[in-house]
């Protein structure tokens, strides 16, 4: 019988795996759909991935009929953090991607580790020590590196536009994550219904400002979006999180997931990486994990 812990650290490492892949995925993407085509589709293909999943759950008695019944509290919650997630976060994460190179967008996604931490602050009442505010400003300086290309006095940005969406996704996920909390439902549950409304949001954006006009490859890579990035990844993370007996360990282990990216986007894409690059994600990465290490000591 495999331990708990176990079992927490082989879904993580599943996950991180996957998620690993995503940004050369949305790239590819992007090469054949605009964004908001890209994410009608992923977004259709991950309900139906976590409908089926749930469907599965139900079979096996894992999750009693009831407990997916929509309810007016649900359903409230879901019309808002559907807008959130998948709608608007990944509308300005792909509009990112689509205007710098994978190699600058998906680290400067991982401003979400401090803006989660301010979040709790704000709006969880979590307490701060000073140790805990120096790993933030150490994350904080990761970013302005990776930003500046390293060049902090003389800065020039190659596109502010894309460095302002990668970096201000992450307010969004932030408030996502902070409502997500506060929510009692079941965390699958509420992820389906998430993504119904988020794809009822993406649909009427797309036959407002866009077309249902697809490209075959672009489909395939969005599908693939859709069960990677957001569909079945965020379930295996959600069962890491579930059997994990050691949250700080299992939660530090998707940082390395920046790094294996990296690694794939140089050889798949073909982008140079930056030496700035590495040296901030190392920044931020050190910077959350000692936040978790820290978190965990209280």
């Amino acid at each position: 019988m495999i331990k708990n812990q176990t079992k927490s650290i082989l879904f993580a490492v599943a996950s991180v795996l996957l998620w690993s892949t995503v940004a050369v995925s949305f790239k590819i993407s992007l090469k054949y759909l605009d964004y908001l085509q890209l994410l009608f589709i992923s977004s259709i293909a991950s309900t139906f991935a976590i409908a089926l999943v749930l469907l599965f759950n139900i079979i096996k008695n894992n999750i009693s009929i009831n407990e997916i019944k929509p309810n007016l509290n649900l359903i409230r919650h879901s019309a808002l953090l559907g807008f959130l997630n998948p709608f608007l976060y990944y509308i300005v994460l792909f509009k990112a991607y689509d205007l710098l190179p994978a190699s600058l967008a998906q680290p400067l996604n991982y401003t979400w580790v401090i803006v989660i931490s301010i979040f709790s602050v704000i709006f969880l009442n979590q307490k701060i020590n000073i140790k805990q505010f120096i790993a933030l400003i150490v994350s904080f300086f990761g970013v302005v590196v990776i930003a500046t290309k390293g060049n902090i006095i003389q800065i020039d940005f190659q596109s502010p536009l894309g460095i302002f969406l990668a970096s201000g996704s992450s307010l969004i996920w932030g408030a996502y994550w902070i409502i997500s909390v506060k929510n009692k439902s079941d965390g699958r549950v509420a992820m389906l219904y998430n993504f119904i409304f988020g794809s009822i949001y993406i649909s009427i954006a797309l036959l407002i400002f866009s077309s249902f006009d697809f490209n075959y490859f672009g489909i395939i890579s969005a599908v693939y979006v859709g069960l990677f990035e957001m569909g079945i990844t965020f379930l295996l993370w959600f069962n890491a999180l579930k059997y994990s007996e050691n949250t700080a360990l299992t939660g530090n282990i998707v940082f390395l997931s920046p790094f294996i990216s990296l690694i794939i986007i140089n050889f798949v894409l073909g982008e140079s990486i930056h030496i700035s690059t590495i040296f901030g994600l190392i920044l931020i990465v050190l910077g959350a994990i000692a936040q978790n290490i820290l978190s965990a000591k209280k």
